[in-house]
């Protein structure tokens, strides 16, 4: 039973920065790719950050610039850090994972439980 598990998030002032960790227990999958997602009640889920394994990063434009994640495929984890937060960077962020299950084939999505971030003006 795959799980993500994220931690990180909280309050923070505007002009601030904030990290996010996320990480997949489980056992015989890889990874193909690990993302955040975001959406405020009422809104859509949009995409923060998202990256595959041995590919580059892709980041939503209203974070571009100020944010950056990183896959740790050894460990299963994905990391996503955020500087110069906004006001409107306030959201649930959402952890995503793309495995692989290797023995049965089947490429799943897995999501984590979200985590909040607070930004204050």
């Amino acid at each position: 039973q795959v799980q993500l598990v994220e931690s990180g998030g909280g309050c923070v002032q505007a002009g601030g920065s904030l990290s996010l960790f996320c990480a997949a227990s489980g056992s015989d999958f890889s990874i193909n790719a690990m993302g955040w997602y975001r959406r405020a009640p009422g809104t859509q889920r949009e995409l923060v950050a998202a990256i595959r394994s041995g590919s580059s990063p892709n980041y939503a434009d209203s974070v571009h610039g100020r944010s950056t994640i990183t896959i740790d495929n050894a460990k299963n984890m994905v990391y996503l850090q955020m500087s110069s937060l906004k006001p409107e960077d306030t959201d649930v962020y959402s952890c995503n994972a793309q495995l692989v299950n290797w023995r049965v084939g089947c490429l799943s999505d897995y999501w984590g439980q979200g985590t909040q971030v607070t930004v204050s003006s």
